[in-house]
């Protein structure tokens, strides 16, 4: 993958099927869907906050065995199905590699605190306005 984490062959799964979808008759004859199976706990060389990270972002798409499972069904044939599924397995694990980084508390300046309070006066006294004596003309 990259400097941080290499993948080994041995450690994904990959199978085939027939895709759905129009495609006439190739469609019915060639298993041109590719079906990626890999579990983020048997990685031998994942780092544990990345792994943490990934496996709770990506938990819906971990099946009970603790596998994630991606297919990719996008193109009519195989080989660029199984470049595609290899693709979203590398944006999948790129996307939470960093930490996030931590949020820093600020406080509102007291000009926004004035400029907000003077909106909220304004806001009333407009609401305000608007009642009036209902019927008192009948």
């Amino acid at each position: 993958m990259n400097q941080r984490l290499s993948i080994s062959a041995k450690e994904i799964a990959i199978s085939t099927a027939r895709s759905s979808g129009p495609g006439g008759q190739n469609v019915n004859k060639v298993n041109s869907k590719v079906t990626l199976h890999w579990s983020p706990s048997e990685c031998a060389n994942f780092d544990p906050g990345w792994r943490r990270r990934f496996v709770a972002r990506q938990a819906n798409r971990i099946n009970r065995e603790g596998q994630l499972v991606l297919h990719s069904e996008k193109y009519r044939d195989q080989g660029r199905n199984l470049a595609d599924v290899r693709q979203k397995l590398i944006d999948l694990l790129l996307d939470c590699q960093d930490a996030p980084t931590p949020r820093k508390a600020t406080r509102p300046t007291r000009a926004s605190q004035r400029r907000r309070m003077d909106q909220k006066t304004r806001t009333s006294q407009k609401k305000r306005g608007r009642g009036g004596s209902w019927g008192a003309d009948s």
